[in-house]
Parts: structure tokens; C-alpha cells; sequence
């Protein structure tokens, strides 16, 4: 188990016995309950304000608020083609749509990419007789890419 997913499991298990949900925590701190749950995955990164009030909010020590500070490595999902179904259908998205996007997006912007640092990251529910939906709202600032 590494760090990251040994830190996942303690956050985790606090979260349930507290029986908090990722937007109660958003309500309480004031960050958007996605960040809030990559934080527990170790894909970012608290200020030493926001890992303490996380901590006391879940009721553990300083040094599970020491580790929320580390610099995470991005980006780490294993195996690299992810097998829970649900994190695999946004990896099919992209099999079927990426191209599509990439190109609606360059056409829109010119040549260069959607950032995922100066990023946001909404999930709504859409209710529908049909079957509830999920809205997924990504706004990420285009950076083109520079001529030298």
C-alpha cells in the first residue's frame, strides 16, 4: 500500500464515521467538494490552514495534516486503463470523443490545450423521469501553444 492510498484509506474511514459526505465538507471549508476528494487520492496539495481544519474536521491528528501538505505525483492511476466501471467510462469518453474535442476545441481556440492547473471541475445531478442524470462541467483556460 503506498502512502498516498494508506492516507486515502484513513481519510476515508474518518469520513464514514462522521458520516460526512464530500459536500458537507465543502460547506465547511469552503472548497469545492471535487477538490476536496482528490485531496483525499493525494492528486493535490492543502495549505497548512486547510489540512488542519480538514483534520479537525475528521478527527485526526496533525499528522495526517502534516501529509496532506506533500506534493503529490499527479496523474497516477493504476493500472493505467482503469477497471472500476464507472472511472473507465470517462477514460471511453475520451476513446470515442477525444479526437472530436480536440478538434472542436482547436477550431474554437487555435493550436494549443485546455489546462488542467487553472481548472475547475463541477458534478451536478440533473433529475429526469427517465433516469437521474450526471452533469459533469469541466472549465479549464485554453494556453496556446508559443512559436519560437
Amino acid at each position: 500500500m503506498t502512502q498516498a492510498s494508506s492516507l486515502t484509506a484513513i481519510l476515508m474511514a474518518a469520513k464514514r464515521a462522521k458520516g460526512l459526505s464530500f459536500a458537507d465538507l465543502e460547506a465547511a471549508m469552503g472548497r469545492d467538494e471535487v477538490w476536496i476528494a482528490s485531496l483525499f487520492y493525494g492528486q493535490s496539495t492543502a495549505s497548512a490552514q486547510e489540512a488542519q481544519q480538514l483534520a479537525t474536521l475528521l478527527g485526526l491528528d496533525g499528522s495526517i495534516a502534516e501529509a496532506l501538505q506533500a506534493y503529490p505525483t499527479k496523474g497516477c492511476l493504476d493500472p493505467v486503463i482503469p477497471t472500476d466501471p464507472l472511472i473507465y467510462r470517462f477514460y471511453e469518453i475520451i476513446q470515442v470523443y477525444g479526437m472530436a474535442l480536440k478538434d472542436v476545441i482547436q477550431e474554437k481556440f487555435g493550436d494549443g490545450i485546455m489546462s488542467a492547473i487553472d481548472f475547475s471541475l463541477d458534478v451536478d445531478k440533473v433529475v429526469d423521469p427517465a433516469g437521474d442524470r450526471v452533469k459533469v462541467t469541466m472549465c479549464g483556460k485554453f494556453l496556446a501553444y508559443k512559436k519560437w
